[in-house]
């Protein structure tokens, strides 16, 4: 088992410009340090074979404090990591029943390639230490 793994972790789709603008979202809002792993890769994998999960790339994922979240839990659970209001869409998103949540989550996964296509943003030598990829 992995040890000493920094918190919280989002898991993204590299791949994907939509998930892309996403990370650049968070690091542009972030009020505390959030790291960020491609689903793509290596470590990603055995930390979700750590955890009982087999990747979906349609999927967001956010390792903290051990807690694996999924899809619209994970997305709304970032909030709490951002400045300003952002915490408030966490409490908000969460009266909402979960199978709804991921309803509303599936169908913007299943329309992110058509919604935002190809994007990479090179992160500063600040934040790109917050990119984990496969580094042990």
């Amino acid at each position: 088992m992995e040890q000493h793994l920094p918190n919280p972790i989002v898991f993204y789709d590299g791949d994907c410009g939509f998930c892309n603008s996403s990370v650049q979202f968070v690091l542009n809002r972030r009020k505390k340090d959030v790291y960020f792993l491609p689903l793509q890769s290596n470590r990603a994998h055995d930390i979700m074979k750590e955890h009982g999960v087999t990747i979906e790339m349609n999927t967001m994922y956010l390792l903290n404090h051990g807690k694996l979240y999924q899809k619209s839990s994970a997305a709304l659970r970032v909030n709490l990591f951002l400045r300003f209001l952002y915490p408030v869409f966490f409490y908000l998103g969460m009266v909402v029943p979960r199978f709804i949540r991921d309803g509303v989550y599936d169908q913007v996964a299943k329309r992110r390639h058509r919604i935002k296509s190809g994007f990479c943003a090179l992160p500063t030598p600040e934040e790109r230490r917050l990119f984990l990829d496969d580094l042990r």
